[in-house]
């Protein structure tokens, strides 16, 4: 079966060849068997090896001889893969050695001829296997990338993603984690939360400037660093000092950060709310919901030194909710304008999701997502982190 008779090929494609051949009647050989064929091609020739490399390669497959006046045996082909790894190479040699034609494939080529055994449809037929088998171990290289990019995006993401640590039966911390579609699977994004001995939970979220993998192994390492200062028993104000000393000492550039922290009593009937750059959270009760003050709104981690952050007192009435967001949910546009959802329209969303379809937890989080998307025509275009702690009271008698 010649290649002309092959239905794998398409017969409209030209097929591009590069002859890298010293030999002027070797040369005419293989031109002569191409020209035998029917097979569309077009073919260049060069005499040595250092004109081929002289520039950039655009052949499909490169017919190369072993014994060249500048390259002798494989090192030729070695040099030939450095200067272009995407070309497929057929080897075409003199020498009835099986072993060297097994030497060429192992060190690169994806396949070998010898020259008195080869004739115009086997030729071709070489050609085109050798481009096939190129683009298959391209894209088999793709994969294995892709598979090492996902498992090492998983291992990120198990940073990023923390398991909680809450004990009380009557809170519930629902979360979700949406990456923006900008190419990059994961952000600056980070939370946490923590039940102490004493019942205390300390609960905070947070962003870092900017997208990809130095803001999102910044972020893992801010998590930590707050999540281990908390667990040390280090106060509130003394936790964000702490913290902001980990972001100017890991931080690659002049990167910033916004933290809310959140500090619920062991009564669950009062917390305390540090605010650093961030937006204050949105508070729902049984009948309403709010965002909490925003008056002490202090500077984001990593501007000025030696800042302080108030505390602020908040009271909580049975049966409340908390939820902690970052930008990226309420800076999706409403419309086809330029017209942003904002903050505080997020929060009515919240509210008005929760009075008509009685949501709560992972399901509030998912339709709150859900409509921003609608309104914004398409997917976010920044990261989404939520974190929404709830307290259901149950019977009386198991208050605290």
């Amino acid at each position: 079966m010649t290649a002309a008779h092959d239905l794998s090929w398409d017969p409209g494609t030209r097929l591009r060849v590069l002859l890298i051949e010293d030999d002027d009647g070797d040369a005419l050989l293989v031109e002569e068997m191409l020209a035998d064929t029917s097979v569309e091609y077009s073919l260049e020739r060069v005499e040595t090896l250092s004109a081929a490399l002289g520039g950039p390669l655009t052949a499909d497959c490169v017919v190369l001889d072993l014994q060249l006046p500048d390259a002798m045996g494989l090192s030729g082909l070695t040099k030939l893969g450095q200067h272009a790894p995407g070309v497929a190479v057929v080897v075409l040699t003199g020498q009835h050695d099986q072993a060297t034609g097994v030497a060429a494939v192992a060190a690169g080529a994806q396949d070998y001829l010898v020259k008195d055994q080869v004739d115009g449809p086997l030729l071709v037929k070489a050609l085109r296997f050798a481009r096939e088998r190129k683009r298959a171990e391209q894209v088999e290289q793709q994969f294995l990338q892709q598979q090492l990019l996902a498992r090492e995006n998983a291992r990120l993401e198990r940073g990023l993603l923390p398991s909680p640590l809450l004990r009380d039966p009557h809170l519930d911390l629902a979360s979700r984690y949406r990456p923006g579609r900008n190419g990059s699977l994961l952000g600056g994004d980070f939370y946490d939360a923590i039940e102490l001995a004493d019942g205390t939970v300390h609960m905070m979220i947070g962003d870092v400037c900017g997208h990809g993998p130095d803001e999102a192994a910044l972020g893992v390492a801010l998590r930590i660093a707050w999540r281990s200062l908390v667990m040390a028993g280090l106060p509130m104000a003394d936790v964000l000092s702490m913290v902001e000393r980990v972001l100017v000492h890991e931080r690659i550039e002049p990167l910033f950060a916004t933290v809310c922290m959140v500090v619920v009593a062991p009564d669950r009937r009062s917390l305390r709310l540090s605010l650093a750059g961030h937006l204050p959270p949105l508070l729902l009760t049984p009948g309403d919901g709010h965002l909490l003050t925003g008056e002490r709104l202090g500077v984001p981690l990593g501007i000025v030194d030696g800042a302080k952050w108030d505390a602020v007192e908040v009271p909580l009435e049975p049966g409340w909710s908390l939820l902690l967001y970052t930008d990226g949910v309420f800076e999706g546009r409403v419309g086809a304008g330029s017209e942003r959802l904002g903050h505080e329209r997020m929060a009515a969303l919240v509210v008005d999701i929760k009075r008509e379809t009685g949501m709560h937890g992972r399901d509030l989080l998912d339709e709150l997502i859900a409509r921003a998307e609608r309104l914004n025509s398409g997917p976010l275009d920044d990261d989404v982190a939520l974190a929404l702690l709830s307290h259901d009271p149950g019977d009386p008698a198991d208050e605290r």
